[in-house]
């Protein structure tokens, strides 16, 4: 019954992809798998677990094995209690989401969630996805951790709260702005609405670049009574 169903998936990515053509953006060739296109199928196989040395609480990539924490986390420890993070923030796996987040691919939700399934995901009462600026929703038209939060909370069984964490301030884009302006940028920007009091937490995002949204989003979600809160995210990027 299965390879009936994946045979018939089969046939009808190929259909789509006849239909609606496409390159990929990584390697130039001719995408031939509807659910990650418009990735080809070669340059999507690249996308690997990251299994390097990182920071034991927020998954920043290190050089030495024999390191556990980061300079960031023994300077001021971060609320959350740890990231979990697929892969690094490059190659293949940053275009995917670039695509899905900017070119608004939203069919990519469902392999990179996927992606993220494959990851040791602990127990939690609740899924909360890290919410968009008003401006940034009307804009891209979707919320990705959303997306993503939905195919985890569906697969897992774990409840997904969707309103539970709300952005109230319209700030400036994060791109370009230092670990510090970004946490300036982010301080009193999310509100807690829904009660989360003893509930252990699981926030999704799709990059942590400096970690100033998830600190400031757990933040807000521990003062509001929750127990824990664990991120879960794509990529992680490398601070420069």
């Amino acid at each position: 019954m299965r390879s009936t169903l994946n045979h018939k998936h089969a046939l009808i990515s190929r259909l789509l992809n006849i239909l609606y053509p496409s390159l990929c953006p990584s390697c130039g060739n001719a995408s031939d798998q509807w659910t990650h296109s418009p990735v080809c199928s070669a340059c999507w196989s690249q996308i690997k677990k990251y299994a390097g040395p990182s920071c034991v609480i927020c998954a920043l990539p290190m050089v030495s094995e024999h390191a556990r924490i980061c300079g960031q986390c023994m300077q001021q420890a971060p609320p959350f209690s740890r990231v979990i993070a697929y892969g690094l923030y490059e190659g293949v796996l940053a275009e995917a989401i670039h695509q899905f987040k900017f070119h608004r691919v939203r069919r990519l939700s469902k392999p990179l969630g996927n992606l993220l399934l494959d990851l040791d995901i602990p127990h939690a009462d609740g899924i909360i996805p890290v919410p968009l600026r008003k401006k940034g929703l009307i804009e891209r038209g979707f919320n990705q951790s959303l997306l993503i939060s939905h195919l985890i909370a569906k697969r897992t069984g774990i409840a997904l709260f969707m309103d539970s964490l709300r952005k109230t301030k319209d700030t400036a884009p994060q791109i370009g702005l230092s670990a510090r302006e970004r946490l300036m940028n982010l301080k009193n920007a999310f509100e807690v609405r829904g009660n989360v009091t003893d509930l252990r937490l699981l926030l999704v995002d799709d990059v942590i670049t400096t970690g100033a949204t998830v600190r400031e989003c757990s933040k807000m979600l521990l003062k509001a009574g929750a127990k824990e809160v664990t991120v879960l995210a794509l990529a992680r990027a490398p601070l420069n």
